[in-house]
């Protein structure tokens, strides 16, 4: 497991370092290797310690964060939080058998200037990232959608092989975008 660790408006402590990750290694028999996990340590007021931790795996990314009155115990209250959602993931994944294709379609995400698009000119691309629409069905898509906290994802439905989007509408329920066979 690789660990990244940042403080933030606090002094860094090599104790507070270790104790982290020792606690995450609880977490590691949930998930496979390879396994990146960042950690930020950040005090704001003085009084309010937040612990953010984002951890990015083969298949699995999910991030949860927790602030109390002290360090330690906000490192506990993250990590519990984690591992219960990696237990309910790994859980929905057991009865889900992969079709074996693992590969995605290469999808290209852009941000536009708001600006640009409401005048008559050319919009103004501020950032471009390129991601891959993995392969998983519409249950699995709505356990990345929770565990990364996220408003909508894109991926490659496993059943048909066709691009879709899920997003989360206003009311709390999902819904789903397919394209149209002709």
């Amino acid at each position: 497991m690789q660990v990244t660790t940042t403080f933030r408006h606090m002094e860094q402590s090599d104790a507070l370092k270790t104790y982290a990750e020792e606690k995450l290694e609880r977490v590691a028999k949930y998930i496979d290797s390879p396994i990146n996990a960042q950690i930020y340590f950040s005090v704001e007021k003085k009084i309010r310690h937040i612990v953010e931790i984002v951890i990015t795996a083969k298949g699995v990314n999910t991030k949860a964060a927790e602030a109390t009155n002290d360090m330690y115990a906000a490192v506990d209250a993250v990590i519990d939080k984690i591992e219960r959602q990696l237990k309910r993931y790994k859980e929905k994944i057991k009865a889900h058998k992969p079709n074996g294709d693992e590969r995605g379609r290469q999808i290209s995400k852009k941000i536009f200037q708001a600006e640009s698009i409401e005048a008559s000119t050319e919009p103004v691309i501020i950032r471009t990232k390129t991601e891959t629409a993995k392969p998983m069905s519409v249950d699995e898509a709505v356990m990345q959608m929770d565990l990364l906290h996220k408003d909508f994802i894109v991926f490659t439905d496993s059943i048909n092989n066709e691009l879709s989007v899920l997003y989360r509408r206003k009311d709390g329920n999902f819904g789903l975008i397919e394209p149209q066979r002709a």
